[in-house]
């Protein structure tokens, strides 16, 4: 269960005293970080954990003093909704991003290359969308929420995302100050959850202008085999047997849950769909996974796929099925992707453009099997 606000807001104090409790003993820090790392496997491991913990923490004590200023100049709150302080807590976002991905390429060693359809108009000789839109990704691996979210505002492309994410992530107080500002929806558990999430949805949808983009993991989690398997196990008991003979044979990702896309494109007919997978870190799903990880040294491919509004069945069996073959391709790209990736090299290179791993997968082009009966979010 999800404290409530007044609660939630202990953690806030909490942050700010860690930082100041963490600078204070750096020294400290710093020489047992140095000793422990000589006795651990890796490059100064638990060194580079600690840089990356006081990079963490100081850019959540700024974002929530930004967040008091905000309040403060909107009239204690009462003008928070208004456009120039939506665009003021979305620039506040745009940096905590680049801060932390930019800790993440110096002290993790990661490479990320993508590769796909250009859905951005700043791209040079390559036609993007200035449509709103909805942006469809797997979940797996940590940081897979930061990382699209990051694409999305980048330069390039200067998107505000509305993202559609776990009630618990609110337990972080810059996410939940800062997200419950801006329009974006937190899905909880019990009765009744799911349909509040599909009508939360389409209203987000609805209301999406051209700059606007909308992302949505239609997973509902990361992916784990265990997962999977419960995922089928909930399809089977439910008698959606062509669903369960689709997601046996994917082996990389969980099967689609409808219900949130549906909600979403049939609420917003004028956004185009973009389609996101991504491979490299699906392997950590724990803490215990990310300790033994590090340092990464990993390469992170991200690749998407463009399909104009045009093209978007609006029709719900048709829409499943469709989601379902875009699932099938993603799931085929993991694995030639991961089959074909070379090994990380020391530092960080985001190359867009370049060969495409993904080449005989540019679209939903498994065979189409017997459409499925919609499964329910």
């Amino acid at each position: 269960m999800l404290p409530p606000r007044r609660v939630r807001r202990i953690t806030g104090p909490l942050f700010i005293a860690a930082l100041a409790t963490a600078v204070l003993l750096l020294p400290v820090l710093v020489v047992v970080a140095v000793v422990v790392s000589v006795w651990l496997p890796g490059r100064w491991r638990a060194l580079r954990l600690l840089a990356f913990a006081l990079v963490y923490l100081g850019v959540e004590v700024a974002a929530l003093a930004a967040g008091a200023v905000l309040w403060v100049l909107s009239g204690f709150g009462r003008r928070l909704d208004s456009r120039p302080f939506q665009a003021a807590h979305y620039t506040v976002l745009r940096l905590v991003l680049d801060a932390l991905m930019r800790a993440a390429q110096r002290l993790f060693a990661l490479q990320l290359v993508t590769a796909g359809e250009s859905w951005s108009p700043l791209d040079d000789g390559v036609p993007g969308s200035t449509n709103a839109m909805v942006v469809l990704s797997r979940h797996a691996g940590p940081g897979d929420s930061l990382l699209l979210v990051h694409t999305l505002m980048n330069r390039d492309h200067l998107r505000r995302p509305r993202i559609v994410l776990k009630d618990l992530l609110q337990l972080d107080p810059l996410i939940d100050v800062h997200l419950n500002r801006l329009p974006n929806h937190f899905v909880s558990a019990g009765p009744g959850a799911r349909e509040k999430s599909e009508q939360a949805i389409a209203e987000l949808a609805r209301t999406l202008r051209e700059q606007d983009a909308l992302l949505i993991f239609p997973e509902g989690a990361n992916f784990t085999p265990q997962r999977r398997t419960r995922a089928i196990q909930r399809l089977r008991d439910r008698g959606l047997r062509s669903a369960v003979r689709r997601a046996e044979a994917m082996r990389r990702v969980l099967p689609p849950r409808p219900g949130g896309v549906a909600a979403a494109l049939t609420a917003a007919p004028h956004a185009d769909v973009v389609f996101v997978a991504h491979t490299g870190l699906e392997h950590l799903s724990s803490v215990r996974d990310l300790w033994r990880g590090l340092p990464m040294d990993k390469t992170l491919h991200l690749r998407w796929w463009f399909v104009p509004a045009a093209e978007v069945p609006r029709e719900e069996s048709q829409l499943t099925d469709w989601l379902y073959r875009w699932w099938e391709t993603i799931d085929a790209w993991i694995t030639t992707t991961s089959a074909a990736s070379p090994p990380a090299g020391d530092g960080w290179t985001w190359a867009s453009g370049g060969p495409d791993p993904a080449k005989t997968h540019d679209g939903p082009d498994v065979p189409m099997s017997e459409t499925a009966e919609p499964p329910r979010a």
